[in-house]
């Protein structure tokens, strides 16, 4: 199959439409129109077979996958996700891998109503990249490093679960029955928090999403904002299936260290904290308080029962060349 073929046959005209998309796919760029009083956010993010995900994963999940790590990035500015371009290289041109592949992208896309609007398709080793755009308006979007000691620290959903996903895949923990398929699916199938990135936007004083970690990537927020923080390790989510298939201590380490929840890190002021409940009403998503920012600049301190915790795993993903 050419390469012209395949984009007509798959992408092209195809997927949601959206009314500021000038010119789509089929030129040399798209052309789209930002709407007054907005602001444009824009994310890259690369996924390459056997780094990001497994070389046998269900084509779906990874069309799924790639498109969710970069409208989770929007999430995390508080941006409402509008358009994709998506790069795409194939060692070869299966044609079923492709019907399930498109079939992720176009369900999670036509969800969050956004639109594929270019990008290009090569043959090499399997990988995609997807650049992300959406809107914020002026002067509330969501950064690393407005946090302040004394603020709330919280986190979306449940934490773990994808991490504990991987290992089930790769033969590192076992585990049966229904906790296995909800494990499994978090991995493939991660949600991101969009509807609580624009909700809690005008509120929140420091936003990130977790892929590589809780512990990871709050040290970006530390970081950033100079700031420490302690952190609860009893209070942290976690899922009846991670508790059913782990032990006590391996969920904690799982919520701690392991990646691709893409769930919200986010800090809220004591001034705003009563408003948090109210702004995630709408968004039917559980956020839990685990802790508090210090002014110990970068210092992360995890307690159990308020005394010290140290964990088996440090830290998270990171990525290396």
């Amino acid at each position: 199959m050419k390469e012209f073929d395949l984009i007509g046959r798959y992408f092209s005209n195809c997927g949601h439409k959206r009314k500021d998309v000038v010119i789509g796919i089929g030129d040399d760029c798209a052309v789209t129109t930002v709407p007054e009083n907005q602001q444009l956010a824009v994310t890259t993010d690369t996924l390459v077979a056997g780094v990001h995900f497994l070389k046998d994963a269900p084509a779906k999940s990874v069309a799924y996958k790639t498109v969710a790590v970069n409208l989770s990035d929007l999430a995390a500015m508080g941006a409402e996700p509008a358009w994709i371009s998506l790069s795409l290289s194939l060692p070869e041109v299966d044609e079923a891998w492709l019907d399930d592949f498109v079939a992720g992208l176009y369900e999670l896309t036509q969800y969050y109503s956004v639109q594929l609007i270019g990008g290009d398709t090569v043959k090499g080793p399997m990988a995609m990249t997807i650049t992300a755009q959406g809107f914020i308006p002026p002067g509330s979007e969501l950064t690393r490093s407005g946090a302040k000691p004394g603020d709330w620290l919280y986190v979306t959903g449940t934490l773990g679960d994808a991490g504990a996903g991987l290992d089930i895949l790769q033969n590192k923990l076992s585990v049966s029955g229904e906790a296995k398929d909800v494990l499994i699916n978090r991995h493939y199938f991660p949600t991101p928090r969009v509807a609580v990135g624009t909700a809690i936007r005008r509120i929140a004083t420091s936003c990130i999403d977790i892929s590589d970690g809780l512990i990871s990537d709050l040290g970006h927020i530390l970081k950033a904002s100079n700031c420490g923080a302690n952190v609860h390790v009893e209070r942290l989510p976690l899922s009846r299936a991670l508790t059913s298939a782990v032990s006590p201590e391996q969920a904690i380490e799982y919520a701690l260290s392991a990646g691709d929840d893409y769930e919200l890190i986010f800090t809220v002021s004591e001034e705003q904290h009563g408003s948090l409940e109210t702004s995630l009403a709408s968004t039917n998503v559980k956020a839990t308080c685990i802790g508090q920012l210090t002014g110990h600049n970068g210092k992360l301190s995890l307690l159990k029962s308020n005394e010290k915790y140290t964990p088996v795993a440090a830290a998270g993903y990171e990525h290396s060349f």
